[in-house]
């Protein structure tokens, strides 16, 4: 038996003759206050903009043309295997894949990253991803310096953390995004790139349902 097994077990035998825990109240607020697709998306984007994420908006049409501006610094750009070739067919990138064996050193030396989302909560401003095919890994998102994200609005924006929770799957490995990644000493001393990309542009992409 390891020491976890024996913590395990005494836990179990303290617990043994506990009561259930009381049914958790669901009866707070879904969300706050009523709103359209375009208001949620408007939200969705102050509070980005407040955490200091680029924000662009644009449709299908205009998308390669906006990825090429944002990815015109950029010398290598990373691409899970579902995000559609038209979305780069216009930049000058050299893509790479989003393999298992890629390394924390050899991710360091990528310029960019651009993925899709699970899903963007307007009122928290918060891009979550889930390790889809669109998104690849966790770690190409929390490595590379510059992150891409693409959004589809509306149906990819939710009002509230409750609606986000009800789409979203437990068993995943969740990334809750807001803002770049930053940090802040004792003086309050702001500083990106420390956990994660220093740069986001989240692009709100205008998709109509079918």
């Amino acid at each position: 038996m390891t020491t976890r097994d024996r913590i395990l077990a005494r836990i179990r035998r303290a617990n043994a003759h506990a009561p259930d825990a009381p049914p958790v109240p669901r009866d707070y607020l879904r969300t706050h206050g009523t709103r359209t697709p375009a208001e949620s998306a408007d939200l969705l984007a102050a509070h980005l903009t407040e955490y200091r994420a680029k924000v662009h908006r644009t449709d299908e049409a205009g998308l390669p043309a906006l990825l090429s501006r944002l990815l015109s610094a950029s010398r290598t750009v990373l691409v899970p295997p579902a995000v559609p070739a038209h979305w780069l067919s216009r930049t000058s990138a050299t893509p790479v894949a989003d393999l298992a064996p890629s390394t924390p050193h050899s991710l360091d030396g990528v310029s960019s990253v651009v993925t899709g989302c699970a899903l963007a909560i307007a009122e928290t401003g918060t891009i979550v991803l889930d390790g889809g095919p669109d998104q690849g890994r966790r770690r190409i998102t929390l490595i590379p310096d510059h992150h891409v994200c693409v959004v589809r609005v509306p149906a990819q924006v939710v009002d509230s953390v409750p609606q986000a929770l009800e789409r979203l799957d437990p068993a995943r490995p969740l990334t809750w995004i807001s803002g770049p990644s930053a940090t802040s000493d004792i003086e309050l001393d702001r500083v990106e790139g420390v956990h994660g990309p220093r740069t986001l542009d989240v692009v709100l992409l205008d998709a109509p349902a079918q």
